[in-house]
């Protein structure tokens, strides 16, 4: 790795725990948060997972800092210790974010999934489209 962001990359990487596909679906039937970072586009065009809460980049903090009123509706006041699982769409946004809000709010059970929405779909799992067929 020789560019800075390949760098941090492995350094977020290195910190955090990563799920596969089969792990995060497990982690959700045994209740985890399962938050799908994509854009909009993305989820309308390829699809999401059943039960997951989407939440912009760019607002994450602000949704998981268990002590806001701004928090998701479905953390527990308080509870830094509730498994959080960060997708994006390849593994790469959600392995920084992971180690971000961990680090920054001092969430203990935030992972990602290992290669993203794409691995997912790979692998069979659930989705829907939000798109009828035409």
């Amino acid at each position: 790795m020789s560019d800075q962001v390949s760098a941090l990359l492995g350094e977020a990487r290195a910190r955090i725990t990563r799920y596969s596909p089969q792990e995060a679906a497990d982690a959700m039937r045994r209740g985890a948060i399962l938050v799908d970072l994509r854009p909009t586009e993305y989820r309308w065009r390829f699809g999401e997972v059943p039960g997951a809460i989407a939440v912009s980049r760019h607002v994450l903090e602000w949704r998981l800092d268990v002590t806001s009123e701004h928090r998701l509706k479905e953390l527990r006041a308080g509870d830094r210790d509730q498994e959080i699982v960060l997708m994006c769409n390849e593994g790469y946004t959600s392995s920084l974010a992971a180690y971000q809000v961990m680090n920054q709010l001092g969430l203990t059970r935030v992972v990602d999934v290992t290669g993203g929405f794409t691995a997912w779909q790979a692998a069979g799992l659930p989705t829907v489209s939000r798109l009828s067929a035409e």
